[in-house]
């Protein structure tokens, strides 16, 4: 397999685990995997829809192969799996979502597929997925006097609900896209 082909990258230095997941992810998309953040941005093309991304690793730390990612302008997703809990460094982090380790083989293909139909619609309904990933995650992790006390996470809140009314109307233009819209619809529920 060339390097042009492979959809998924796998980042962890756990070369065990990363195998794992790559060998579930390619019984149905094409995978490559890195050991290092440095292997990472070697292998790192614009074939690349995935990033699956591990935060602590040493030498660059998976949250340096993000910024390097983002820096150089790729356009794909990139899905922190890491057994690092949430804080709120997060806010200010350029992923498009987050799983804590242990993961299944069910929860890696949920997310590849949720990340990747992301990508199909404009921007701001992405950063709007992004952001509302961060706060629920955030709202899963600390109690409501740590998130009443952080500024930036009062700026997360203002965000979203910002970008909640330019979405609505973006989405109303799609009823093409029903099981967006009805998935859409539960996630506006949720908040």
């Amino acid at each position: 397999m060339s390097d042009e082909e492979y959809s998924v990258l796998v980042v962890d230095d756990e070369a065990r685990l990363a195998d794992l997941f790559a060998a579930w992810i390619n019984t149905e998309r094409s995978v490559e995997t890195a050991y290092d953040g440095t292997e990472a941005l070697e292998k790192m093309t614009d074939a690349v829809e995935v990033v699956l991304l591990d935060r602590r690793m040493p030498g660059l730390s998976g949250d340096e192969v993000l910024e390097k990612i983002r820096e150089a302008g790729y356009d794909c997703r990139v899905v922190m799996v890491t057994a690092v809990d949430p804080d709120f460094d997060i806010i200010e982090m350029g992923f498009d979502d987050y799983l804590v380790k242990p993961v299944s083989k069910e929860e890696l293909f949920e997310m590849i597929d949720s990340v990747t139909s992301r990508s199909e619609y404009e921007s701001d309904i992405q950063e709007y997925y992004s952001l509302v990933s961060k706060k629920a995650l955030l709202e899963s992790e600390k109690s409501d006097r740590e998130l009443e006390d952080n500024d930036e996470y009062g700026e997360l809140v203002e965000r979203v609900a910002e970008l909640r009314s330019q979405v609505d109307e973006t989405v109303s233009g799609m009823s093409s896209h029903d099981d967006f819209v009805g998935a859409f619809q539960d996630l506006q529920s949720e908040n």
